[in-house]
């Protein structure tokens, strides 16, 4: 009986210490490695490589500063792949240009924020400097370039200013889409077309970066402005997330590192947006589909 009592006390004891093995608190930073990935598109600004040198910190800093989600940078080789993503809903945050920002919201996204300066928000066109051309009536006849189609400030708004200075851009002109601003730029340096479109954000850093190559071009044409970039939610991205999203983006102007990130894309700041903010856009989009080209929006 006593060597019954002595091993019934010992499986207790070794039955306390399983109990305790197994019952030890954690303390510790929650685990995100299960947080959930949002993919993040922004629209072909740059060419795919430079894009993400470019926004690659902007999502850096909303991994740090909301490390409950996981957010993914995507970029898109040109406008169709990238218009593709989005209306097929495959993004939950984008930063479309206003056309696509105005067509997201038929595909189920909804606008909370966009790009400041809006006065940068215009097309120009550029031409080489020994050219020869000096007024809209002397590129009849000869190729303009322009990233692509559905571009607004590079495309669609250079090619309204000249219909509106006397060109049929459909017959007067021979309209050559590159696929990116930066080649739209290189194709009148190397004097492909008599002119190129683009719009201020990619020629400053052009200029910035090809000082002696940016010398021989002359910014001939502006356009007028319209609202800028916008950044858009998939409608089933929790509202509490797009606020803290938002948030993150209109502050990062108020730290050092995050001029700096803004610097380099060449803004000042970020800030909240609405739908409404774009309806100066549609009105724009539907004049010119009257009277330049025919375009969904």
């Amino acid at each position: 009986m006593k060597w019954l009592g002595l091993m019934m006390v010992l499986l207790l004891a070794a039955c306390d210490r399983q109990q305790e093995a197994v019952y030890q608190p954690v303390f510790g930073k929650p685990d995100t490695a299960a947080a959930k990935e949002y993919v993040v598109g922004i629209h072909p600004l740059h060419n795919p490589q430079r894009l993400i040198e470019l926004y690659g910190p902007v999502i850096d800093h909303l991994n740090k500063a909301i490390p409950d989600a996981k957010f993914k940078l995507e970029a898109s080789r040109n406008y169709e792949e990238f218009d593709k993503k989005l209306f097929g809903g495959y993004y939950d945050f984008a930063m479309p240009n206003p056309y696509q920002t105005v067509r997201s919201l038929k595909h189920g996204y909804r606008v909370f924020g966009k790009m400041g300066d809006d006065e940068m928000f215009r097309g120009i066109i550029l031409v080489r400097k020994d050219s020869g051309i000096q007024t809209v009536a002397d590129l009849k006849g000869k190729k303009v370039s322009y990233p692509a189609p559905t571009a607004l400030a590079a495309t669609m708004m250079p090619q309204y200013y000249l219909h509106t200075h006397g060109l049929d851009v459909n017959k007067d002109i021979e309209n050559i889409y590159v696929g990116s601003q930066e080649s739209s730029i290189m194709n009148v340096l190397r004097g492909h077309v008599a002119a190129g479109a683009t719009w201020p954000v990619p020629w400053k850093t052009f200029k910035q970066e090809n000082p002696d190559l940016a010398e021989r071009l002359d910014v001939k044409w502006q356009t007028e402005t319209l609202p800028n970039n916008g950044w858009v939610a998939r409608q089933d991205v929790a509202p509490e997330l797009v606020r803290r999203v938002g948030g993150e983006l209109a502050g990062l102007g108020n730290t050092a590192a995050g001029k700096v990130v803004l610097d380099r894309l060449g803004i000042s700041r970020f800030e909240p947006a609405t739908d409404e903010v774009y309806q100066p856009v549609l009105q724009y989009l539907k004049t010119f589909s009257e009277t330049v080209r025919h375009i969904e929006y």
